[in-house]
């Protein structure tokens, strides 16, 4: 068990650096520290001293991949690629490009209120698409499965942001329920948070229900649910203990993965919220041409994805021991 998890560890490693000399390269590659002072200076009127203040100022004076200039390893290190990128290893995300702000700082600051919506979205989502798969598969060729089927087919057919305007507009504007949007601390954030809780449980539910009504009714016509129907068992007995217990490998799989991304947020519930969160500060970023920002989401995406591989891994050994003896 613990070589397994070493092994997988190691395997990770290789590819985070990967992944951060690609996330970086193409940043530098499609957008050079040029083009990056011209659009926080501004396009209009500003003089190639400016940017050459402004590059000085931020580390991007440095040639970009390759310094001619040294020798031996300074040649790669002593680059704005190498000053960039190296530092993400070890998740130090340094500082904005525009207001010169701690990005590790904000990240650690804006991940509580992503937490506070990402959390119960995930709980209260997993529970109730579990349960209405089961029932769905429980009674499978009935109108209840039918009517079920469709209404999940249409609900994941539909837009998130069809949910968020329409739950805004009747329970925010029309019935006064909830507050439309804002965002405050401690227990008093609980009113601003019941109203994208459940617009993001309501919007998720279609697509979870078809996916593990399909898990559900491939354990059901196996040999080992026929046997235990065989000895007496309860239909309740039956799906709930046997039945979700041998699907756990799917349900992992679409589960774990997930656990990570909490703390990433939403990004187009936490904008039309005005949540201080993380996906409202990646889009914020993203409008104000902070590419420092965007740079350092972008690869703390792909660690907490990474991340999440490894611990859908780890489940699999808790629950089928041949993937531990393998």
């Amino acid at each position: 068990m613990f070589s397994y998890i070493v092994r997988r560890i190691l395997y990770a490693v290789p590819i985070v650096v990967g992944v951060n000399c690609l996330t970086a390269a193409l940043f530098f590659y499609v957008n050079t520290p040029d083009d990056m002072a011209r659009k926080i200076l501004g396009e209009k009127n500003v003089t190639p001293a400016a940017i050459e203040n402004w590059k000085a100022g931020h580390g991007y004076n440095l040639p970009a991949f390759v310094n001619a200039k040294e020798s031996g390893l300074g040649t790669l290190t002593q680059t704005v690629f190498f000053q960039k990128s190296a530092p993400l290893l070890w998740l130090d995300f340094g500082r904005s490009d525009r207001n010169n702000i701690d990005i590790g700082g904000e990240i650690k600051t804006r991940m509580w209120p992503s937490l506070a919506i990402s959390v119960p979205i995930f709980i209260a989502g997993l529970a109730s698409e579990l349960f209405v798969a089961m029932m769905l598969a429980r009674w499978r060729g009935t109108l209840l499965d039918l009517w079920g089927l469709v209404a999940s087919v249409v609900m994941m057919s539909v837009s998130a942001l069809f949910y968020i305007i329409g739950g805004q507009y009747v329970l925010g504007k029309y019935l006064m329920l909830f507050p439309i949007s804002g965002y405050d601390a401690g227990v008093h954030s609980i009113k601003f948070l019941v109203l994208p809780v459940v617009i993001g449980v309501i919007s998720g539910v279609g697509s979870g229900v078809r996916f593990y009504r399909t898990v559900f009714l491939e354990e059901m016509g196996k040999d080992y649910i026929r046997t235990a129907r065989a000895k007496g068992l309860g239909e309740g007995r039956v799906l709930f203990k046997h039945g979700l217990k041998n699907a756990m490998i799917p349900v992992l799989t679409n589960v774990v993965v997930s656990i990570p991304f909490l703390f990433y947020g939403s990004l187009i519930m936490e904008t039309f919220f005005s949540v201080p969160g993380l996906g409202n500060f990646t889009i914020d970023a993203i409008q104000s041409q902070d590419f420092a920002i965007v740079r350092s989401m972008v690869y703390l995406g792909s660690i907490l994805y990474i991340v999440g591989l490894i611990l859908t891994d780890i489940s699999y050994t808790l629950v089928d021991p041949r993937v531990r003896l393998e």
